[in-house]
């Protein structure tokens, strides 16, 4: 799905953690429409806010992390700042609805 990192359970504490940014985690699968829709918009803001947000997936279905994370829906986006969840965004949103959310957590 694009060219943003994919991580697992063995690298997602290493890039949440070693992060000097926030780290937008989302939570998604191949199967899912809406998922599919919002990877472009992932991959467009990746680009515009590369020094100030990075942005990671996580395949729920070659993954543990939805279930320790309690992701029921998808897409579901974690924020991360510090190593620590700051705030989830549920479901499939514009780069403009995404971007006022992140605001706040932007340095």
């Amino acid at each position: 799905m694009g060219s943003l990192q994919q991580v697992d359970q063995v690298s997602f504490q290493e890039v949440i953690g070693a992060s000097s940014v926030p780290v937008l985690v989302d939570f998604f699968a191949e199967w899912c429409p809406p998922c599919r829709k919002l990877g472009p918009t992932l991959e467009s803001l990746a680009e515009e806010m590369e020094d100030r947000l990075k942005i990671v997936k996580v395949n729920i279905d070659a993954s543990g992390l939805a279930t320790e994370y309690g992701v029921m829906n998808i897409p579901t986006m974690i924020v991360f700042k510090d190593g620590q969840e700051v705030s989830r965004i549920v479901g499939n949103k514009s780069k403009r609805a995404l971007i006022k959310e992140l605001e706040p957590y932007l340095d």
